[in-house]
């Protein structure tokens, strides 16, 4: 009686253990290539660069580096691929001249709560998306500048020390 007890544990412990752990090694395998293929890539054409830039509940795009080629059309699409609110956790795309102090510009953003974090009437601004919450997507078109270096940032408060990077014009 003793040995059927231990047969029936044992077997019931390895029934609950899930056997060989393949099953759970399956699902997360398919759940990588979703995530991978659900992400477009960037792509130049003659005259044209698209770029696919993101942001994230973790206050954190996916690139910290574009580059483009001068005079090329830029196609931008920016998505926020978080679950966050616009008014929690708002991203957008702020791509700013040459010479613009950074910290100054990011400062004087918290005063245009009103207008999305964006200065009005500023002369520092290049393009800017709008300000997007979880899910959102948006897509703006415009020419790349001339060559050199310039800085893309999130106005949305306390976003600017995480979220930038440099928009590289070749």
């Amino acid at each position: 009686m003793k040995n059927i007890f231990v047969l029936l544990f044992s077997a019931a412990l390895l029934i609950s253990c899930g056997g060989d752990g393949k099953k759970e090694e399956k699902q997360e395998n398919s759940i990588k290539l979703s995530s991978k293929s659900a992400e477009p890539k960037d792509a130049k054409e003659e005259g044209v660069s698209k770029v696919y830039l993101t942001g994230n509940d973790q206050m954190r795009y996916n690139k910290t580096e574009i580059k483009v080629n001068a005079g090329d059309e830029v196609v931008l699409t920016f998505a926020h691929v978080g679950n966050m609110s616009k008014e929690t956790m708002g991203h957008n795309f702020v791509l700013l001249k040459k010479e613009t102090d950074v910290q100054e510009f990011g400062q004087k953003a918290l005063e245009f709560k009103a207008n999305d974090y964006i200065p009005e009437n500023s002369d520092a601004i290049i393009v800017h998306t709008e300000m997007l919450g979880g899910g959102e997507k948006t897509e703006i078109t415009f020419q790349a500048p001339e060559k050199g270096e310039y800085t893309y940032i999130c106005t949305f408060p306390g976003h600017l020390a995480l979220m930038k990077g440099t928009f590289i014009v070749e």
